[in-house]
């Protein structure tokens, strides 16, 4: 065979055997090998497999084989693939060597079994021709057999039928379901009452999860935080669970869901060792308590699971957890100090935090050094978060975890002319900086308040036990239960009256660690009423509760919908400098998602730095979080592309973040940590006809491979037709619908990588002047800001209509400034001279403004640099409004 070498000469190039080109092939599955898959009743199953090979080789005929046992005596056969010729198959997006593969795909749909109530294990083999030997796909890598599950036509109805030896000493009832297609029962029991310091404990058995194959646990990972445990076998995760979840080989749910903070009782999941889960429960009370079990199985995880929360707060509105006179002040509250553009600044502003970027020896100097250079970047902040460390403490010198809270007023020695002073020269000097919080624990300081400084004299305190953790003493000094609303609200008052408007609250978990029962009791709630009043009292929405993932806070506080949504943080920290913890952190804070995002909070996926070796993975995880984006670069340390792509600039000058409408969550429940999988975050953006959002994230040490279908995108609705966009290449796909035979597709993504994926949904109109069976049509979706990571949340909204004359026209109102991509499956026909007009607030842009992308049928529109150009103002509205039209015929003037 002739080729030419590096310099364009021919050599003869010596055959590679077809072997070497066979082992160094790449295979993909859909459904995946490695997992399952769930088909609900009625559906079919179609096998698509993705073949890549080495340009490097000769390219070669190829063949492959799925192996199964889905017959009906459950014997392994082999099913060959046919290889499919079309030019809408999957597109393909990942790392540049995928230009240099020859790719090929199969395809073949399993035969229908005269029994689906067993599952489907698969395996697949290859090979070049009849040349060369089968390669089996699990021998060359590390996944296992895939597996398909198939749903019953209806559910069992019967609690026994999913728990095996359930205790006869719960009282079980079934009660009304507010999530589709969800059974929902309650499952309560005594505990026994606390004697003197001492809780009462009560540990009973839940039963053996029956049928089941996989399971998820969300556990207390440590007092103030959350994680996810994955297994399969028994159930036996090693910490202490508050929900978990049982994939059955039937493809049911079983979630079961411990309710704490009702009547001093906090319950748990443990496990026995021998596939037992236990509830086990600790009462405060001197009186017999009851614990709480919420169970429900659905068709889908988060049927079941919304089934089990939606109970809880039907149990925690019904208990009187809260005085009249304590509502009455969040009502009044409410209804006095939340105000929009509140909410909007501190839920959408890109926020500064100086934790990992000053460090710990916090002074003003070095707080206005920051500022300064975010200013001569152009990077306009809305929100600062002065962190740890401002605070006036006793022991200098020592441990923090040691120090207690002395004076409302900032320390001397880093802020000498008083933390007032610190705040008027911030927004004298930085007036596009909105809010202004500060860190502070629950009981003052990690050490509490210490014992001879001026708030220990004005308030009454006590010296309280606390079992051993972050703080080392066996006891600390508190404020008394009894007079913590009175120093919340003086404290905040004074925090209000230096210019401070919002608070950091850290260290709540400390509540959870007092070691008598008495104490928890009382302390507990006390203070996180006192708190919430007073938080919404000064700062309204404006507040973050942080080290807070303990139950009775998650159920008593944090649940209840009889208040606005405050940011809470949703997992443990950022720590810039363990490599190893980064891709667990997004793991984590998906999989937390799953139950935060039924709270009425926020979820608030931490800090992190632009300028670091993950900076980028991290920033894709809180853009697709549906919470708040915090940076915490060190001064200088700045990545401006990545916080282009994070924020858009609003007609006003302000920065913002263009934050999805839906809570970003995992879609893979049940897939582990150390499985090689990628991590699947969705979310949405949008209303009706809005935009499914699929993030993925290597969270394995090597690059993975999967082709992804349309019906892993959040709200992807039957009979629409879509087109997928990638934000790191701007590859747009052919138009498909969610019944499609083919993935839509083909990625890869490299060891800290990841990709946004977002669904737009296309409407469609007949092209002018055309009939019949074979006439075109025109396809449109608006894409949003091109070149951010959730550029579709910027679209406030949009109507697309036809008009006598064949023109399209496209209304559209953003919330920001940027390029705006608009897709035309008709747009290779025109030119945007003779067939496009654009028109902002009523105004022509001009026309190098507007432009085709290369490569795909895509218009973009830069608003930001038309609205400069033009010299456009912002007037009473905070939207920039847009007009497309497009005329129907080829090349026709407008």
């Amino acid at each position: 065979m002739v080729t030419n070498d590096l310099n364009g000469k021919p050599f003869q190039l010596k055959f590679v055997r077809a072997g070497q080109m066979q082992l160094f092939a790449n295979a993909v599955c859909d459904p995946p090998l490695g997992s399952t898959t769930v088909v609900p009743f009625g559906e079919t199953v179609r096998f698509t497999v993705l073949l890549e090979s080495s340009r490097s080789f000769p390219e070669q005929p190829w063949e492959a084989i799925l192996w199964h046992n889905g017959h009906e005596k459950r014997e392994w056969r082999e099913l060959r693939l046919e290889e499919t010729q079309t030019a809408t198959g999957p597109l393909a997006v990942g790392s540049k060597s995928r230009a240099a593969v020859y790719r090929r795909f199969f395809s073949v749909q399993l035969p229908n079994s005269p029994n689906r109530q067993v599952p489907v294990q698969f395996t697949l083999k290859y090979r070049i021709a009849s040349s060369t030997d089968w390669e089996w796909v699990n021998e060359n890598s590390s996944l296992t057999d895939g597996e398909i599950y198939f749903q019953p036509e209806k559910p069992p109805a019967e609690i026994t039928s999913y728990l095996k030896d359930l205790s006869a000493d719960f009282s079980v009832r079934s009660v009304p379901s507010e999530s589709p297609n969800a059974q929902v029962w309650s499952i309560t029991t005594a505990v026994k009452a606390a004697e003197g310091e001492t809780s009462g404990w009560t540990d009973t058995i839940i039963g053996i999860p029956r049928s089941f194959t996989r399971w998820f646990a969300l556990v207390r990972i440590w007092s103030p935080w959350l994680a996810p445990r994955h297994g399969k076998g028994n159930f036996q995760p090693q910490e202490d669970a508050i929900l978990c979840s049982f994939l059955r080989w039937d493809g049911l749910h079983l979630v079961l869901l411990a309710v704490s903070g009702i009547d001093d009782v906090l319950t748990v999941f443990k496990h026995d060792g021998h596939g037992n889960v236990i509830a086990s429960s600790r009462n405060d009370s001197p009186k017999e308590g009851q614990n709480r079990i919420a169970a429900a199985v659905a068709t889908s995880f988060e049927s079941a699971n919304a089934a089990v929360m939606y109970h809880a707060r039907k149990l925690v509105r019904g208990d009187e957890y809260m005085s009249n006179e304590i509502k009455t002040e969040i009502k009044t509250a409410i209804e006095n100090d939340v105000r929009a553009e509140w909410m909007d600044n501190w839920y959408d502003g890109l926020t500064y935090c100086t934790w990992n970027a000053l460090g710990q020896d916090l002074n003003e100097d070095k707080i206005y050094n920051a500022l300064n250079i975010l200013k001569q970047n152009n990077i306009k902040i809305t929100n600062l978060i002065i962190d740890d460390n401002w605070q006036s403490l006793d022991a200098h010198g020592e441990h923090q975890f040691n120090r207690g809270w002395t004076d409302f007023e900032a320390n001397k020695q880093g802020f000498p002319h008083g933390l007032k002073h610190t705040i008027k020269n911030i927004r004298d000097e930085h007036p596009n900086i909105q809010h202004i919080a500060v860190w502070h624990a629950i009981a003052g300081y990690w050490g509490g308040v210490s014992p001879y400084g001026s708030i220990a004299k004005k308030y009454k305190t006590i010296a309280v036990r606390k079992e051993r953790s972050l703080i080392p003493a066996e006891t600390v000094t508190m404020v008394d239960a009894d007079d913590i609303d009175r120093m919340y609200n003086d404290f905040y008052k004074f925090l209000l009256s230096c210019g401070v408007d919002s608070v950091k609250t850290d260290a709540q978990f400390a509540l959870d660690l007092l070691a008598d029962a008495p104490d928890r009791r009382r302390f507990i709630k006390a203070y996180q009423d006192a708190w919430t009043i007073n938080s919404l009292r000064y700062f309204s929405i404006k507040a973050i509760s942080c080290m807070s993932q303990i139950p009775q806070i998650l159920f008593h506080t944090q649940l209840p919908t009889n208040k606005p949504r405050i940011m809470v943080r949703n997992s443990d920290d950022f720590f810039p400098g363990i490599p190893s913890s980064h891709p667990w952190h997004i793991f984590v804070n998906a999989h937390n998602s799953l139950l935060t995002s039924h709270l009425n909070i926020l979820p608030d996926w931490d800090m992190f730095q632009t300028s670091h070796p993950y900076s980028s993975f991290h920033a894709a995880g809180r853009c697709v979080s549906g919470g708040p984006i915090y940076f915490t670069d060190e001064p200088g340390q700045h990545n401006l592309d990545l916080i282009a792509q994070m924020t858009a600039r609003t007609i006003q000058g302000k920065t913002i973040i263009l934050r999805p409408s839906v809570i970003g969550k995992t879609v893979g429940i049940y897939t582990g940590y150390e499985e090689k999988r990628l991590l699947k975050v969705g979310t949405f953006a949008g209303g009706v006809g809005g935009t499914g959002i699929l993030a993925l994230f290597n969270v394995s040490e090597c690059p993975l491979s999967e082709l992804v279908n349309l019906n892993a995108f959040p709200g992807v609705e039957s009979g629409e037709e879509y087109v997928v966009r990638a934000h790191t290449t701007g590859e747009v796909t052919h138009p498909m619908k969610l019944d499609s035979e083919t993935p839509v597709i083909s990625l890869e993504v490299e060891v800290k990588g990841y990709e946004i994926l977002s669904a737009y949904p296309l409407l469609v109109f007949p092209s002018p002047g055309t009939s019949g069976p074979n006439a075109s049509a025109a396809k449109v979706a608006v894409l949003g800001l091109l070149g951010k990571m959730t550029g579709a949340a910027a679209v406030v909204r949009s109507e697309t209509r036809l008009e006598k004359n064949g023109r399209l026209r496209i209304e559209l109102a953003l919330k920001a400034l940027g390029t705006l991509g608009i897709y035309l499956s008709t747009l290779h026909e025109k030119s945007v001279e003779d067939n496009v007009l654009v028109m902002i607030s009523e105004k022509v842009v001009p026309a190098r403004t507007v432009t085709i992308a290369e490569q795909a049928p895509v218009l973009e529109v830069d608003v930001e640099a038309a609205w400069e150009e033009m010299g456009l103002e912002a007037g009473w509205s905070n939207e920039v409004r847009v007009l497309v039209l497009v005329d129907g015929q080829e090349k026709s003037s407008l």
